[in-house]
């Protein structure tokens, strides 16, 4: 299936946040590596950079919402979906060669203090995986307030594992934070549902 121009461009532009950031991240290496011209970008993309990551942290955010849904999904077990979850990263992390870590992350660090909509994408992204941890444990009979303070913790940690393990080129860190964080919503003793 041949993918569009415009969406050749938003994943480009997802690998090349992942990979260095978005200050690192220029647009005429945007069009280098998504095979574009200025010209479509600016066409596709009228507020330039920005505007283009944006739509990649958008598309990045949908990707690992994807991958999370399938792992809280995969397991009925909330404690054993998020460790499946961590396991995931810890292994795509592993097979890129320590480099595909979180687009999402990086653009969020070098964006902070700012009112933009790059800033305010990552947040969406956040909150949205948020979501989704807490509808996991609502689902599975947690208490309300449990459930939203457990959902911060989880992405929040992940989020802070991946860095770690990008950093030290381990595995270890997001396997560890995966164990840690299964104990932890398992120290509620909420049963998953048809245990």
């Amino acid at each position: 299936m041949q993918t569009s121009t415009r969406d050749r461009i938003v994943v480009a532009t997802a690998r090349l946040l992942q990979r260095q950031g978005y200050v690192g991240t220029g647009i005429k290496q945007i069009a280098s590596e998504s095979r574009a011209t200025l010209g479509s970008i600016y066409h596709f993309f009228p507020g330039g950079k920005e505007a283009v990551a944006v739509a990649a942290i958008r598309y990045s955010a949908q990707e690992f919402a994807a991958l999370l849904g399938e792992a809280l999904d995969g397991e009925p077990d909330p404690a054993e979906a998020v460790l499946s979850c961590t396991r995931q990263l810890a292994a795509g992390l592993k097979e890129s060669g320590w480099v595909d870590g979180c687009p999402v992350t990086a653009a969020a660090l070098e964006t902070l203090g700012t009112d933009s909509e790059l800033q305010q994408a990552c947040a969406d992204a956040l909150n949205g995986w948020e979501r989704l941890v807490h509808d996991k444990l609502l689902g599975c009979g947690f208490p309300a307030e449990a459930a939203r303070e457990l959902a911060t913790t989880v992405i929040s940690a992940m989020e802070g594992a991946e860095v770690t393990a990008q950093v030290n080129r381990s595995e270890e860190p997001l396997l560890a934070a995966g164990r840690q964080l299964a104990r932890l919503v398992r120290s509620y003793g909420v049963d998953a549902p048809g245990r």
